[in-house]
């Protein structure tokens, strides 16, 4: 009885701790599912993420905030979108300013460009008084006067006009100067007539060039000043200063300010006085007043510099210039790319080489 007793006794006491133990993990399982299903639940509640869209439909507030701030940028973009046009704009009209703009042969243009300088420069008024109005009435093919522009280069005016007159001549006169002409003679042929062997790679690369349609008489003519510019300083030995010569005495355009021109310089220094040379920066400074008719001030300065000892407006001296050496082109602009036929003349004995090449 008594082991019975104890075996039964023994017996239930192990049977609870039995259960005890598991209901123990059960009691934990309880505890973790009733963790797990909330989290399933947050899951759920953020897993319809597909539902938040409709919660950033509650949320336009968000929306609106960054349409706001799209609108702040659409409008700025329409403002720099505006000046765009507006640069665009000056584009097109700079495209169109070729036509509207005569050039300084047409008749009645040297007279406004005369009214105008007057009118914005008193020191260049008094200087206009003393001398006579320029004349812009020679009219040659824009590959002649490249072409005489190249073999002017580097030489003396006299010198550059042997060479040029034999050049001519080899080719059959002046009409006769034509791209093919030009690439059918040979550099032995050039040189018997002087021309370097330097200058007739210039010519044949100028040749080569209209020949290809890379360049034409009539698109050169057509050209705005900015294009102008850099087609022709593609050309082989043709730099900034033959390309301002070209378009001042060659195609007269109005508006061309040489600002390596030795003399366009030296009249300006003398003119307002300046203690050195002014520099391309200050020269397109100081002669904005002249704009739209700054070539017709250059030609003035040329005209005030070649006076000998002559008196400047206000009592200004001609400060001795009249044997300053003007630097020629060299090729691609190795040094400054101005006048050089002063090597073996002065300046009152042959004027300003751009004038005397295209005969003004």
């Amino acid at each position: 009885m008594n082991k019975a007793s104890t075996m039964a006794a023994e017996d239930p006491t192990p049977k609870p701790p039995s259960p005890s133990s598991s209901p123990s993990p059960n009691s934990d399982l309880s505890q973790i599912p009733s963790k797990i299903p909330i989290r399933p639940q947050k899951i759920r509640k953020l897993s319809p993420t597909t539902t938040p869209p409709e919660h950033p439909q509650p949320q336009p507030t968000i929306a609106d905030a960054d349409a706001s701030k799209s609108i702040i940028l659409s409008t700025p973009t329409p403002t720099p979108t505006a000046p765009k046009h507006r640069r665009r704009n000056p584009s097109h009209s700079a495209n169109q300013t070729p036509q509207i703009i005569k050039p300084l042969s047409s008749s009645g243009e040297i007279a406004a460009a005369l009214n105008h300088l007057r009118n914005s420069d008193p020191l260049l008024s008094a200087l206009i008084a003393t001398h006579p109005p320029p004349t812009f009435d020679t009219h040659q093919p824009p590959f002649l006067a490249l072409s005489k522009s190249i073999l002017y280069q580097q030489l003396a005016y006299k010198a550059g006009t042997s060479i040029y007159t034999r050049f001519v001549s080899l080719c059959g006169g002046e009409n006769a100067v034509v791209p093919e002409t030009v690439l059918s003679l040979s550099p032995q042929q050039l040189k018997q007539i002087g021309v370097s062997g330097r200058k007739s790679s210039y010519l044949f690369d100028l040749a080569n060039k209209f020949k290809n349609g890379i360049l034409s008489d009539e698109s050169i003519v057509k050209m705005d000043d900015r294009s102008l510019f850099t087609m022709l300083s593609m050309v082989k030995g043709i730099g900034s200063w033959s390309v301002h010569m070209f378009m001042i005495f060659s195609l007269h355009r109005p508006d061309v300010l040489p600002v390596s021109d030795l003399g366009v310089r030296k009249g300006v220094q003398v003119l307002y006085s300046l203690n050195e040379l002014p520099r391309p920066s200050q020269m397109e400074q100081l002669c904005a007043k002249w704009r739209p008719y700054r070539s017709v001030g250059a030609w003035y300065m040329w005209r005030f510099v070649e006076g000998k000892g002559g008196q400047a407006p206000g009592g200004l001296e001609n400060d001795g210039f009249e044997g300053q050496q003007r630097v020629g082109q060299t090729e691609q602009g190795q040094q400054q790319q101005q006048h050089q036929s002063q090597l073996l003349e002065p300046i009152t004995n042959i004027g300003n080489l751009g004038a005397c090449i295209w005969g003004q």
